[in-house]
């Protein structure tokens, strides 16, 4: 108990004495924790509402004609042994032109002089969840227009390639804020212990003089790193809730937040980034008394 009290007394006057570039540190961890945060927030919630708008995702391929039963199947073959597929639908003229007749409503008289044969039969494919990134898409729909009888191949490819693109942008923006943070969290804390230590250098060697062990001169610099990462990650994250509750609020109704179901960070996950803060900063910490104190 003697050694606790001791160490929390030595961290206290530490605190006393760094208070102004311990609280700019933690303002600069907060702050680094927020924007990682900020960005990856909307990722996690891009990338979920990507698999959502998978299960829509559907091919559908045009054909010249209406393949027979026979035709059919081969197609089946030469699509399934490309690549599995949730489901297979054979469109033909009448039930393509019934399908626009439904569509049309109360508008359905435009097709009064007119007969399904200027509709082309066509085959709906539901792709698997695991066939999720352009690339595959865009492979698949290449393969499927070389089918026999394929005259064209539509899946969206406009939507699908703006929401690939915008979620590597923001792929891109986590990586950099993420570099941000490890930067910002090390060598900020860092700063600050080398100059509890250079404030404090006198005194550490009186203490290793009087038989202080290494770890008796070490722990309150690393409680000092643990509680930089602790509680600025913990006012960035609580930051980020605040903004993500205004958002809520301010953007209720019609819009983009009722078609995307936009949630906050799972437990886990703000778990998983404290963690890896307080990792950084007490790495930082430790890594400044390696330098200066030679321990």
């Amino acid at each position: 108990m003697k050694f606790i009290s001791t160490i929390a007394l030595q961290t206290s006057r530490n605190l006393q004495k760094t208070w102004p570039t311990q609280f700019m540190t933690l303002m600069t961890v907060s702050l680094s924790v927020l924007i990682f945060s900020f960005f990856f927030l909307i990722y996690t919630n891009m990338i979920n509402t990507g698999e959502k708008l998978g299960d829509d995702l559907r091919l559908t391929i045009y054909l010249e004609e209406e393949p027979v039963l026979e035709m059919q199947a081969q197609l089946v073959r030469k699509i399934i042994n490309f690549s599995p597929v949730e489901e297979i639908r054979f469109t033909s003229r009448n039930d393509a032109f019934k399908r626009l007749a439904i569509q049309l409503g109360d508008n359905v008289d435009v097709l009064d002089d007119l007969d399904a044969s200027f509709l082309p039969p066509s085959i709906e494919i539901y792709p698997k969840k695991s066939l999720n990134t352009l690339a595959q898409i865009q492979r698949f729909s290449e393969y499927l227009s070389t089918l026999p009888g394929a005259i064209k191949v539509q899946y969206g490819q406009e939507w699908i390639e703006r929401f690939n693109y915008f979620t590597k942008l923001l792929r891109i923006i986590v990586v950099l804020s993420g570099i941000l943070l490890i930067m910002t969290a090390t060598f900020m804390v860092a700063y600050t212990i080398r100059l509890a230590v250079v404030a404090r250098q006198a005194e550490l060697e009186i203490l290793r003089l009087l038989g202080a062990t290494n770890n008796y001169i070490r722990t309150p610099f690393l409680i000092e790193g643990f509680l930089q990462g602790l509680f600025g990650s913990s006012l960035g994250l609580l930051a980020l809730f605040f903004l993500y509750r205004w958002i809520q609020l301010r953007f209720t109704g019609p819009g983009i937040l009722q078609l995307v179901d936009f949630t906050f960070f799972s437990p886990p996950i703000i778990s998983i980034i404290v963690t890896a803060s307080i990792t950084l900063c007490i790495g930082g910490s430790f890594s400044s008394m390696r330098k200066f104190m030679r321990i």
